[in-house]
C-alpha cells in the first residue's frame, strides 16, 4: 500500500509547483494527472509553432526565385538545410535550462522568440536586392526554433510517471511535429492572397498571377504571441526539476548517451531531414510536377506516426519496434532507387511518392520508439546507479529524473543534424553526379549499421534489465 500523497504545494501566483510525484499513484490519480494533461496540450501548440517556423525554408526556398531572386540550385537546398544546424546547435543548451528557470517561463520566451526570424523574413522576400547572405542569417535565426523540441520534451518527461512517457512524449513530439505539415499546407495557400492587403507587396508571375511570399512569414506571428500567453498564464513550472549546469553534466559521461543520439539521428534526422529536403528533391527530379501540393503529406502522416511508436513501445517494448522500423527504413531507401529517373527512364513520380511516404511513416514511428527507449533506459541505468552509491530513494528518483531530461534534449540536439545532413547529402550529390543516388545510397548503408546497433546493444540484453516494454 502507497504511502500519503505529497500535497502540491503553489507559489503566490500559482505557476511554481512543489512536491511533485507522478511516481505516487493516488498524487497521480488525484492531483497531477490533470495538471501534467493542461501542461501538455498548452506545450503542444507552441512546439507545433516551432516546427512550422524551424522548416518554414522547405516552402520559401522553393518560391524564391520565383518572387525575383536569382539563386542556384545548391544554394536553395542549403537555404533548406541551415535552419537544422542552428537547431541542432540550439538544442544543447536548450535541453538544459528548463531545470534552471523553469518549463512554463522558458516556454513563454522561447516561443515568442519565434516572432522575430518570422517578422525578418517577411520583409526580406519583398525585396529581390536582399543578399544571399542575409537570407542565411535568417534562415539560421529560424533555426532557434528547432531548440525549442528539447526543451520542450525534457519540460513534459518531468510531469508524467516512466509508466507514461511513451505516450507523452509520443503526443509532444508527433503533435508538435505536425508544425511542418501545418506550414507546408498552409504557406501555398497565403501566398496566393493577399492576406495582409496593402502591408505586403504582390510579386507579378509570368502566368498572370500574383505572389504574396510575405505571407508564408506573416501568417505565423499573431498565432506566436497567443501561444506565448497561453504558455505564460497556463503552464508551470516545477520545483523538483531545479538542476544547475553541473548537477546534469554527468549525463555527458553515458556511454548510452552517445549510442542512442546515433539512433535518434537515424529516425528523427531522417524526419527532418526529408521534410526540409523533400520539396527540392522532387523538383529536381519531376520538373513537371506541381510538388507544393503534395508535399505536406510526408510531415504530416510523419508526425501523426510518432505518438504510434512511443505507444507501441510502451505495449511491446521500444527495442523491439525500433529494430523492425530500421529494416522497414532500409527496404523503403532500397526502393527509391526503381523510382528515380536515369540513363533512358525517366522514373516514377507516383512509385517515388508512395516510397517517400513509407518513408516519413517509418521515420516518425522510429522517433517515438527511440525516445521511449531512451527515456525508459535512462530512468533504469541513472536510478539503479544513484541507489547504488546510497542515495536514498526519493533523490535517486530525482536524479533520474533530472538526468533523463537532460538526455533527452541533448539526444534531441544530435537528432536535428539530420535536418542538415539529409538535404546538403541530396544537394552535394546532385552537384556531383548529377543523381541523388550517391546520398540514398550512405542512409541505406546507416540504417544498415543502426539495425546492427539496436540489436547487439540492446536486443540481446531485453532479458538482463534492458527490457523497454512499460508494465501495465
Amino acid at each position: 500500500m502507497q504511502a500519503n500523497p505529497p500535497k502540491t504545494q503553489k507559489s503566490a501566483n500559482g505557476a511554481v509547483l512543489a512536491n511533485w510525484a507522478p511516481e505516487n499513484e493516488t498524487f497521480w490519480r488525484t492531483q497531477g494527472e490533470r495538471t501534467a494533461r493542461r501542461n501538455l496540450w498548452i506545450s503542444i501548440p507552441c512546439l507545433l509553432l516551432s516546427f512550422c517556423v524551424w522548416m518554414i525554408f522547405s516552402s520559401v526556398a522553393v518560391n524564391l526565385n520565383r518572387a525575383g531572386f536569382h539563386f542556384t540550385t545548391d544554394q536553395l537546398f542549403l537555404l533548406t538545410a541551415l535552419p537544422s544546424v542552428s537547431g541542432a546547435l540550439a538544442r544543447v543548451p536548450y535541453s538544459f535550462v528548463v531545470p534552471l528557470i523553469g518549463g512554463r517561463r522558458w516556454t513563454a520566451i522561447s516561443t515568442f522568440i519565434l516572432a522575430i526570424p518570422c517578422l525578418w523574413l517577411g520583409y526580406a522576400v519583398q525585396h529581390p536586392e536582399t543578399s544571399f547572405q542575409t537570407f542565411i542569417i535568417i534562415a539560421l535565426l529560424c533555426g532557434l526554433a528547432g531548440g525549442n523540441f528539447a526543451s520542450s520534451m525534457a519540460n513534459i518527461s518531468f510531469f508524467y510517471p516512466k509508466a507514461q512517457q511513451g505516450k507523452a512524449l509520443g503526443l509532444n513530439g508527433g503533435l508538435g511535429n505536425l508544425g511542418v505539415s501545418v506550414m507546408q499546407l498552409v504557406v501555398p495557400l497565403v501566398i496566393s492572397v493577399a492576406v495582409f492587403g496593402s502591408f505586403t507587396q504582390a510579386t507579378p508571375l509570368a502566368d498572370g498571377g500574383s505572389l504574396w511570399l510575405a505571407n508564408a512569414a506573416w501568417i505565423w506571428v499573431p498565432f506566436i504571441l497567443l501561444a506565448t500567453i497561453a504558455a505564460w498564464i497556463g503552464m508551470n513550472d516545477l520545483h523538483s526539476a531545479k538542476a544547475s549546469i553541473v548537477e546534469q553534466l554527468p549525463v555527458l559521461r553515458q556511454p548510452h548517451l552517445w549510442i542512442l543520439s546515433i539512433l535518434y539521428l537515424a529516425t528523427f534526422g531522417s524526419f527532418i531531414g526529408f521534410s526540409a529536403g523533400f520539396a527540392m528533391l522532387t523538383k529536381t527530379q519531376f520538373p513537371d510536377i506541381a510538388v507544393m501540393h503534395y508535399a505536406f503529406f510526408g510531415p504530416l502522416i510523419g508526425a501523426l506516426a510518432r505518438p504510434i511508436g512511443g505507444s507501441l513501445s510502451d505495449k511491446l517494448g521500444g527495442i523491439k519496434v525500433t529494430t523492425v522500423n530500421f529494416i522497414a527504413m532500409a527496404l523503403f531507401t532500397g526502393l527509391v532507387f526503381f523510382a528515380l529517373p536515369g540513363g533512358n527512364t525517366h522514373g516514377s513520380f507516383w512509385l517515388f511518392f508512395a516510397v517517400f511516404m513509407c518513408l516519413f511513416i517509418t521515420a516518425g514511428l522510429g522517433s517515438g520508439s527511440t525516445f521511449q527507449m531512451i527515456s525508459v533506459i535512462f530512468r533504469r541505468v541513472v536510478m539503479q546507479h544513484a541507489l547504488n552509491k546510497g542515495l536514498p530513494e526519493e533523490d535517486a528518483t530525482r536524479r533520474a529524473g533530472t538526468d533523463t531530461a537532460a538526455a533527452l534534449g541533448f539526444i534531441s540536439a544530435i537528432g536535428a543534424a539530420g535536418g542538415f545532413f539529409i538535404p546538403r547529402a541530396f544537394g552535394l550529390s546532385l552537384s556531383w553526379t548529377g543523381s541523388p543516388l550517391g546520398a540514398l545510397k550512405v542512409f541505406l548503408v546507416f540504417y544498415v549499421v543502426c539495425i546492427v546497433i539496436t540489436w547487439c546493444v540492446y536486443g540481446r540484453r531485453i532479458n538482463q534489465g534492458m527490457a523497454t516494454r512499460q508494465k501495465a
